[in-house]
């Protein structure tokens, strides 16, 4: 069932003068995003997702603009043409208002670090009450669409990909230089062109969630350093190799077993992979797990929220 709740957009009151105060200031404004069910678990995923090429009225980009801070807007707005100031401004205002939902403050009040490996985090004051129950979130973006992920304590990687995106003609060549042998011989024996590229990004996509959810990324967890395995039963697993474990490089240092996945055909446009760490204290009679509980809703902040979960928009591939 498509739920649709429409609000009309608001203009954004000027940026406070005086250091933000959550809560307060803007409080018409945020008091404007409806609030989600509650994530009731560390096994709950929430993914809110937008379509760029919808979003071209002016007053709404200045108002999306207008929620940064003044370094995310300095850094959106130095981007090369309109296109990537545009994508970079959608992305940092989904993390603000999309985080503002569960949190009940002002999202521009949120202020963010990074860790050494150049993933953002929220930075919460030590005093802060909601440290007790922190939010996790993780973003990702093409030309075409963004998403982000949140959990509830539990680290987080989402990534999307164009399901036509573009790959070198020779698949098996690429992959032979990022893949282990596990996975160029899984894609080896796919015949169909189509279907080997397809597997490929899903692979692809798998793989730069669990760096992301490590809180790494590429450069810090080489995707040749452990095999994504894609099981007849559509469950997915990760593989790390024994010598790995035992390896010099420091990067090898994070790697574990120990996380857990889902894939989404999106809009029937791309591929959505999600990591979140596994609760070993929750199981199933099955196979010692229970399926991650997965909601997505596509949104144009402000003014459209549609839960999508169980449509044609979201199709869970495994």
């Amino acid at each position: 069932m498509r739920h649709r709740l429409l609000r009309r957009a608001m203009p954004i009151p000027p940026p406070p003068q005086s250091p933000r105060t959550p809560g307060v200031a803007g409080g018409r404004l945020f008091a404007s995003l409806p609030l989600p069910p509650p994530l009731q678990s560390r096994r709950e995923v929430h993914v809110w997702y937008l379509l760029p090429d919808e979003l071209n009225d002016a007053s709404l980009l200045k108002m999306y603009t207008e929620l940064l801070s003044p370094s995310e807007r300095k850094t959106a707005l130095s981007m090369n043409g309109e296109k990537l100031q545009k994508g970079a401004v959608l992305s940092r205002a989904l993390v603000r208002t999309t985080l503002s939902r569960y949190c009940k403050v002002d999202p521009r009040s949120f202020e963010f670090k990074k860790n050494k490996f150049g993933k953002p985090e929220i930075l919460w004051q030590s005093d802060d009450s909601r440290m007790e129950w922190p939010l996790h979130f993780n973003i990702s973006h093409t030309s075409s669409l963004i998403a982000c992920g949140i959990t509830m304590d539990a680290p987080i990687g989402i990534d999307v990909e164009d399901k036509k995106r573009k790959t070198a003609k020779n698949i098996l060549s690429l992959a032979r230089r990022y893949f282990t042998p596990s996975e160029i011989d899984y894609l080896a024996k796919i015949p169909d062109p189509d279907g080997q590229q397809k597997e490929f990004i899903k692979l692809w996509t798998l793989k730069e969630a669990y760096v992301k959810a490590l809180g790494r990324g590429f450069s810090g967890a080489p995707f040749n350093k452990f095999s994504i395995i894609l099981a007849a039963n559509n469950r997915i697993k990760i593989s790390v190799a024994p010598k790995a474990f035992n390896d010099s490089d420091s990067s090898c240092d994070c790697l574990s077993e120990n996380w857990q996945f889902a894939v989404a055909e999106l809009n029937s446009s791309h591929y959505m992979a999600i990591c979140t760490e596994d609760d070993s204290t929750s199981s199933d009679s099955g196979n010692g797990r229970l399926p991650l509980g997965l909601k997505v809703w596509k949104t144009i902040p402000f003014v459209e929220d549609i839960l999508v979960s169980g449509t044609e928009a979201v199709k869970l591939v495994s």
